[in-house]
């Protein structure tokens, strides 16, 4: 089995801590005692480390040797319209897991009202979930997870490829809006429930973004978000071995 690996701040004399409630869950839910080694990683390298110190408060790491960080992931910005809190959670800590570099919550026309202005207060929140779901899946770093934005705004993205993923007939499967190769980069748009209207599809195609489909059957946001993560980080992995 893997070793876990935790997030910590920096690592400064061979020396790394957790503190306050992360180091509760760390002592009191996951049990970690003196002695035990895990990785840690600092959002640029990783350490084997073996537990000094566990109490309440404080669980303290001493650096055993530097370890391989694994392989980069590609460079895939989310931007997924509000939706219902709790569900919106739901896809932070999948996309996390599927290797999403950044979440942007982004205000559509038909997000519901009053998600966008609620949503200020949930960010440091939808980061500790990335946070964790990060040592969860052994990620090198934790996504970011910025402040909720306009449609506007988000139109304004500057990666080498930007779909938006609409339910429409007629948009070409995801798998052939791009041919992505090393140092690309994606953002994927995806609207709420209810769709996009025909104005921001308007607006999507003037701004240079490319409509695309997830196949015939109409789904939820959190479910198109992981989807269509999965398959961007499919097509990388193929176009990756593909270069060897």
């Amino acid at each position: 089995m893997a070793r876990r690996r935790f997030f910590v701040d920096h690592v400064h004399r061979r020396l790394a801590e957790i503190t306050g409630p992360d180091a509760h869950h760390l002592t009191r839910v996951l049990r970690v005692e003196a002695g035990q080694q895990f990785e840690i990683t600092d959002n640029e390298r990783v350490w084997l480390a073996e537990v000094e110190t566990a109490r309440k408060d404080l669980v303290r790491f001493r650096v055993v040797e530097e370890i391989a960080a694994g392989p980069e992931l590609p460079e895939v910005t989310l931007y997924l319209a509000l939706i219902r809190f709790e569900r919106f959670e739901w896809a932070v800590e999948k996309a996390t897991e599927l290797g999403v570099t950044r979440i942007v919550p982004v205000d559509a026309s038909r997000t519901e009202r009053g998600l966008f202005e609620g949503a200020r207060k949930r960010v440091e929140r939808w980061q500790r979930i990335a946070r964790e779901a990060s040592e969860q899946s052994r990620r090198l770093r934790a996504p970011e997870v910025a402040q909720p934005i306009r449609l506007a705004e988000a139109l304004q993205d500057g990666s080498a490829y930007r779909c938006w993923l609409d339910e429409q007939p007629g948009a070409k499967p995801l798998m052939s809006a791009f041919s992505p190769v090393e140092g690309d980069s994606c953002a994927l748009l995806i609207g709420p429930e209810g769709g996009w209207t025909d104005t921001e599809r308007g607006e999507f195609s003037r701004a240079g973004w490319t409509g695309a489909s997830l196949g015939p059957t109409v789904l939820r946001a959190e479910t198109a978000a992981c989807a269509a993560l999965a398959v961007v980080s499919q097509m990388w992995a193929c176009a990756t071995a593909g270069g060897r």
